[in-house]
């Protein structure tokens, strides 16, 4: 046999074997999320397992050929996305949310007007979103696979059975978010479900997976580094079968970034801000992409957010705040009892952890910005992204998804080790097992990426 005919053998052989593993992590995300969701032990095995597969999925792509690696990647999204759109969200209910947000809006309502439980709304109401109560005002029945609350509207006293997490209060998303929510459900009836934006989802993960592999090819660098975001459980998880509006922003936030280095400030400022408009949570990235013109690209960013609220504040004024505010003090970002800033808990107060993690994240801010390397500003990114997530330790895996495609474009691979933690902790709640679960899987998170600092600085040290 000569030499490039061994040659193809051996790529096929790689991409079969890359393939093999991605079918069998498949199979997991299809077990996970097609089995009973009650079986609370489900979701955290199934996370685990798939975790477990995808790390030698992803080194196994190693092997694969360049002029094989994009089809193979490709591919192996596809399998994912398909196993993970199997079945109704596993282990989230805010795409009720989003899908009753884009219906009312689609019926020509601000989606800040009203809440999901008031009266005036009820000619909308899908039968897979609400329900009447039994006879005694409970909903016996569980009817929503995603998880079922009953509310009491308070204008009227009836109670009310909704897929819909907090029913009685406004909506929490941004503007670019609600845009993205009423465009999704424009064609489909009322009657279409979960489905809707689990496509979607699929559709924002290959667009990111199809722009990963185009940068890498333009830069001469391996395509098979596109499979931490393509085969990612975290993917598969939460921007496709949870359909997290997260991907949207994560897309955008990616298309600044790609934009602001081929020199294209004012667009890149253009899709920041629309991130920012999407989930907020994006801005915390902006300490790495001001190394090009700062003032055009903040003008562009600051002025595309506040032109999305423009609809919005004439139909409804300062009601767009939504839930926003009382949301952050809900989640415990003011310190107090709650699992957010995990690790400075250990060290300090709990009344200290909020201001101690603004300053944290100042000075990593500040040292981002002026460290930035303009060849690889996603260096900074990952480190902002990455500082944020351990610092403040939100315990929703999907606020990771941004994380994911600075990691491909960074190799900064050990920052991958967050998501699991995140969704570990998300499964865990706050007692007893949660609190120890965050301290253990946030720390060794730590030392993992002083590890792998470290040793990377030695290997760089060497050459």
């Amino acid at each position: 046999m000569s030499e490039p005919t061994t040659r193809r053998a051996s790529g096929i052989s790689a991409a079969a074997v890359a393939l093999a593993l991605v079918a069998l992590l498949a199979g997991v995300l299809w077990w996970t999320v097609t089995t009973d969701p009650s079986a609370e032990w489900v979701s955290p095995l199934g996370t685990l397992a798939a975790w477990t597969v995808f790390v030698p999925a992803a080194l196994a792509a190693r092997r694969i050929p360049a002029r094989y690696a994009a089809a193979v990647v490709l591919l192996g999204s596809l399998l994912v996305g398909a196993a993970a759109i199997a079945a109704p969200p596993a282990t989230s209910n805010d795409s009720a949310r989003y899908a009753w947000d884009g219906i009312v809006q689609k019926a020509g309502i601000s989606p800040y007007a009203h809440v999901p439980a008031d009266e005036a709304l009820r000619p909308l109401r899908p039968a897979w979103l609400f329900q009447d109560p039994g006879p005694d005002g409970t909903c016996h029945a569980n009817p929503f696979l995603t998880g079922t609350e009953t509310t009491t509207n308070i204008p009227s006293g009836s109670a009310l059975c909704t897929a819909i997490n907090r029913p009685a209060v406004p909506t929490v998303y941004p503007a670019v978010a609600e845009l993205y929510f009423l465009a999704v459900r424009l064609i489909p009836g009322s009657e279409v479900g979960f489905i809707a934006f689990q496509l979607a989802g699929l559709l924002l993960s290959l667009a990111i997976t199809a722009a990963l592999l185009t940068f890498l090819r333009r830069t001469g660098r391996p395509p098979h580094q596109a499979v931490w975001w393509a085969w990612s459980p975290l993917v598969a998880f939460e921007a496709i079968n949870g359909a997290h509006v997260d991907a949207l922003g994560t897309a955008l936030a990616l298309a600044a970034a790609l934009l602001l280095v081929g020199g294209r400030t004012l667009g890149s400022g253009v899709a920041f801000g629309a991130a920012v408009a999407t989930k907020l949570i994006p801005a915390i990235s902006a300490p790495a992409m001001l190394y090009r013109r700062p003032v055009r690209f903040v003008a562009a960013a600051v002025a595309t957010f506040a032109l999305t609220y423009v609809p919005y504040l004439l139909a409804s004024g300062w009601a767009v705040l939504g839930y926003l505010p009382e949301y952050l003090r809900s989640e415990g970002y003011d310190g107090q009892d709650s699992p957010r800033f995990t690790l400075l808990k250990l060290l300090l107060p709990a009344s200290w952890a909020a201001s101690a993690a603004l300053v944290l994240l100042l000075v990593l801010a500040i040292y981002v910005w002026r460290t930035t390397d303009v060849s690889r500003p996603w260096d900074g990114q990952v480190l902002m992204v990455g500082g944020m997530l351990l610092i403040v330790s939100p315990s929703y895996p999907w606020y990771a998804l941004l994380l994911l495609p600075f990691v491909v474009l960074s190799g900064r691979y050990e920052f991958t080790s967050i998501a699991p933690v995140l969704a570990l902790m998300y499964f865990t709640g706050a007692e007893p097992y949660g609190q120890l679960t965050a301290r253990v899987g946030l720390g060794a998170v730590v030392v993992l990426l002083v590890v792998a600092t470290v040793l990377r600085r030695r290997l760089r040290s060497t050459v």
